[in-house]
Protein backbone atom coordinates (compact mmCIF):
# COMPACT_ATOMS: atom_id res chain seq x y z
CA UNK A 1 0.00 0.00 0.00
CA UNK A 2 1.36 3.50 -1.16
CA UNK A 3 1.49 5.99 2.39
CA UNK A 4 0.80 9.44 1.20
CA UNK A 5 2.12 11.16 4.11
CA UNK A 6 5.92 9.10 3.70
CA UNK A 7 8.81 11.86 3.30
CA UNK A 8 6.12 14.83 4.39
CA UNK A 9 7.10 16.52 7.35
CA UNK A 10 6.82 20.23 8.74
CA UNK A 11 9.84 22.39 9.43
CA UNK A 12 9.91 25.78 10.72
CA UNK A 13 12.18 28.69 9.68
CA UNK A 14 11.74 31.30 12.11
CA UNK A 15 12.95 34.59 13.63
CA UNK A 16 13.55 35.45 17.15
CA UNK A 17 14.05 38.61 18.74
CA UNK A 18 14.75 40.05 22.46
CA UNK A 19 12.37 42.09 24.32
CA UNK A 20 13.37 45.37 22.41
CA UNK A 21 13.54 43.49 19.24
CA UNK A 22 16.73 45.30 18.67
CA UNK A 23 18.27 41.42 17.50
CA UNK A 24 17.75 39.13 15.12
CA UNK A 25 18.14 35.34 15.24
CA UNK A 26 17.20 33.26 12.23
CA UNK A 27 16.87 29.27 13.02
CA UNK A 28 15.51 26.32 11.17
CA UNK A 29 13.72 23.13 13.37
CA UNK A 30 10.96 20.72 12.56
CA UNK A 31 9.51 21.11 16.21
CA UNK A 32 9.01 24.67 16.93
CA UNK A 33 7.24 24.26 20.26
CA UNK A 34 10.49 22.59 21.30
CA UNK A 35 13.13 24.53 19.98
CA UNK A 36 11.46 28.09 22.03
CA UNK A 37 11.49 25.63 25.12
CA UNK A 38 15.64 25.35 24.25
CA UNK A 39 16.13 29.09 23.70
CA UNK A 40 13.60 30.12 26.55
CA UNK A 41 16.03 27.29 28.82
CA UNK A 42 19.58 28.71 27.50
CA UNK A 43 18.65 31.85 28.68
CA UNK A 44 18.16 30.57 31.92
CA UNK A 45 21.23 28.98 32.29
CA UNK A 46 23.65 31.32 31.18
CA UNK A 47 24.67 29.42 27.51
CA UNK A 48 26.97 31.39 25.74
CA UNK A 49 25.02 30.65 22.54
CA UNK A 50 24.14 34.10 20.06
CA UNK A 51 20.57 33.75 21.09
CA UNK A 52 21.33 33.87 24.95
CA UNK A 53 24.22 36.08 24.59
CA UNK A 54 21.60 38.25 23.53
CA UNK A 55 17.80 37.50 25.12
CA UNK A 56 16.71 36.58 22.05
CA UNK A 57 13.79 34.34 23.01
CA UNK A 58 10.58 35.96 21.25
CA UNK A 59 8.83 34.52 17.97
CA UNK A 60 7.90 37.23 15.60
CA UNK A 61 7.88 35.03 12.09
CA UNK A 62 7.88 31.57 11.07
CA UNK A 63 7.40 30.06 8.08
CA UNK A 64 6.52 26.13 7.17
CA UNK A 65 7.88 24.08 5.07
CA UNK A 66 7.12 20.32 3.88
CA UNK A 67 11.15 19.95 3.31
CA UNK A 68 13.95 20.25 4.74
CA UNK A 69 16.21 20.77 2.58
CA UNK A 70 14.08 24.12 1.46
CA UNK A 71 14.01 25.18 4.65
CA UNK A 72 17.74 24.90 5.15
CA UNK A 73 17.70 27.16 1.68
CA UNK A 74 15.52 29.49 3.08
CA UNK A 75 16.88 30.21 6.03
CA UNK A 76 20.53 30.87 4.33
CA UNK A 77 18.88 33.01 2.14
CA UNK A 78 17.02 35.23 4.99
CA UNK A 79 20.73 34.91 7.16
CA UNK A 80 21.99 37.23 4.41
CA UNK A 81 19.13 40.11 3.78
CA UNK A 82 19.66 43.29 5.34
CA UNK A 83 18.23 44.50 8.27
CA UNK A 84 15.53 46.56 6.70
CA UNK A 85 14.75 43.98 4.27
CA UNK A 86 13.87 41.37 7.13
CA UNK A 87 12.25 44.13 9.57
CA UNK A 88 9.91 44.49 6.21
CA UNK A 89 9.56 40.61 5.73
CA UNK A 90 8.25 40.57 9.36
CA UNK A 91 6.02 43.44 9.17
CA UNK A 92 4.66 41.53 6.62
CA UNK A 93 3.57 38.37 8.33
CA UNK A 94 3.23 40.32 12.05
CA UNK A 95 2.42 43.65 11.54
CA UNK A 96 2.78 44.77 15.07
CA UNK A 97 5.83 42.64 16.00
CA UNK A 98 3.49 40.94 18.63
CA UNK A 99 5.47 37.86 20.63
CA UNK A 100 4.49 34.78 19.30
CA UNK A 101 4.93 32.01 21.30
CA UNK A 102 1.57 31.34 22.37
CA UNK A 103 1.08 29.42 19.04
CA UNK A 104 3.14 27.24 19.60
CA UNK A 105 2.16 26.64 23.82
CA UNK A 106 -0.41 24.08 23.25
CA UNK A 107 0.91 22.10 20.55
Amino acid sequence: MFNTQEGFHTYYVYILTNSYRSTFYIGVTNNLKLRLQQHKENLEIANKSFASKYGLEFLIYYEKFVWIQEAISREKELKKWRREKKIALIKDFNPKLEFLNYHFDSI
